[in-house]
């Protein structure tokens, strides 16, 4: 064993080695991502669009077929596409190789998603394109109650989810629960009719007359002032006063045929905390942040945030993955403190080295170290795929450790000196240890086939 040859050449340099591993482990720690699950690309990229009020028959038709022919002689490196197609909505996943690069891919679907949209249906709203990722979960969720279903909305969305997406690595989407402010146009289908008028008469009026319009400046004395042609009611009521149509000498207003008001969107979600309603925020984490940083960044920032939101509110944090993780890292610590410990009590019971018992309790605590200081360098995350790993390492450290004592001690009792007996038994040693070990590893390689 060349390793142990030079180690005892060289016993300094593989103190300062020790040494620097213990210095050097504290920092690279703090600085790795902690997170529950390893960074895993999914080579999917969904695309949704949508058209309100188009039944599917007419969404798949004039919607999805065009833009899946397009993306078949666009992207590069399809495996195949599946496509969902509902009232008003239409969902395509887009399934790559393996061996596909995301970025490309991401950027083609971008380009295509916005060259086609000029030849869609007047009216398609800009798709959402998704990516998938195993590490893209909710972290931390957030209860709101206290207030109506309508502020409640308002504060998740418009107050409290503005400030705390400023946390480095969160993201939050728009909050679940509540009621959305909407200005509602009720149409008279009946007066509608009787008119000569259709809903897009009304949808274009108010498009054409709810306006604001920059109109160049105009230059007064040294000054010169922004000039703009505002066209927009001041309230919802006055909305109702806006021309329709003209017929003969007669104006149809707006008022005849609907009525406008300040309402709501149609509620499609429901949240309730003890039996009341109220508005969930979910806290997402993004790319290869840490989970225990973006939770510790968000529990840190809502005292400061929630004493600017009305008195009433409550905010209640449910789900925080923080503490699984935190408790994954302390039993992986603890497997390594216990092990330690047990090993080397039990070397000093039926060894009575106190030298033996040292190098166990301190070669076991190095190894993991070691393991997490790789880890980091090879810019992986610790998780609990990776915490569990160094768990099971625990148990191959104490028995390997444990079987190279005795077996050094075995050589010393055979009269050899302490030089030769160390390389001995390293020597009779490894190849046992290496066996042993592939066996383990000889389990997971059906993953991998």
């Amino acid at each position: 064993m060349w390793i142990v040859r030079v180690a005892l050449q060289r016993p300094y340099t593989f103190v300062v080695l020790a040494l620097l591993i213990l210095l050097a482990s504290p920092v690279l720690i703090r600085r790795t991502p902690t997170d529950i699950f390893p960074s895993i690309d999914i080579p999917v990229i969904a695309v949704a669009w949508q058209f309100t009020g188009l039944n599917p028959e007419e969404m798949e038709g004039r919607i999805t077929t065009q833009y899946e022919r397009v993306l078949t002689t666009t992207v590069d490196n399809i495996e195949h596409i599946e496509s969902t197609t509902v009232n008003g909505q239409s969902m395509v996943k887009i399934f790559l190789q393996p061996n596909a690069r995301l970025d490309t891919a991401n950027a083609q679907v971008t380009a295509v998603s916005q060259t086609i949209l000029r030849q869609l249906p007047a009216g398609t709203q800009p798709p959402l394109i998704i990516n998938y990722s195993a590490s893209t979960v909710p972290i931390l969720q957030l209860a709101l109650s206290g207030l109506s279903e309508s502020e409640l909305n308002d504060v998740g969305l418009n107050f409290l989810r503005t400030q705390l997406v400023t946390v480095p690595g969160a993201s939050i989407p728009y909050p679940y629960g509540g009621k959305q402010r909407q200005v509602m146009v009720d149409l008279d289908q009946r007066l509608l009719q009787s008119k000569g008028l259709s809903p897009s008469d009304i949808v274009t009026a108010l498009g054409l007359q709810n306006i604001v319009l920059p109109s160049g400046t105009a230059k007064i004395g040294e000054f010169e002032y922004d000039v703009a042609m505002n066209a927009s009611p001041r309230t919802v009521a006055e909305l109702n006063n806006l021309p329709v149509r003209v017929v003969g000498n007669s104006t149809i207003y707006l008022r005849d045929v609907a009525h406008v008001r300040d309402g709501f969107a149609p509620q499609t979600n429901v949240v309730r905390r003890d039996g009341s309603r109220g508005t969930l925020v979910t806290i997402l984490k993004t790319g290869a942040a840490s989970t225990l940083d973006v939770v510790g960044g968000i529990r840190a920032m809502l005292p400061r945030v929630i004493p600017t939101l009305p008195p009433e509110l409550t905010v209640q944090p449910l789900a925080d993955q923080s503490i699984f993780v935190r408790a994954a890292v302390s039993g992986v610590i603890r497997e390594a403190v216990i092990a330690a410990c047990l090993t080397a009590a039990m070397i000093l019971l039926f060894l009575g080295s106190w030298r033996s018992t040292v190098i166990i309790a301190v070669s076991i605590p190095l190894s993991i170290l070691t393991s997490i200081i790789t880890l980091s360098l090879l810019g992986e995350t610790i998780n609990i795929m990776t915490l569990g790993g160094l768990a099971l390492a625990v148990g191959i450290l104490v028995d390997d450790a444990t079987v190279e004592v005795e077996n050094i001690n075995r050589n010393l009792d055979l009269g050899k000196p302490v030089l030769q007996a160390i390389l001995d038994g390293a020597q009779q040693i490894a190849v046992p240890a290496l066996v042993s070990t592939l066996c383990i590893c000889i389990v997971f390689l059906p993953m991998f086939l």
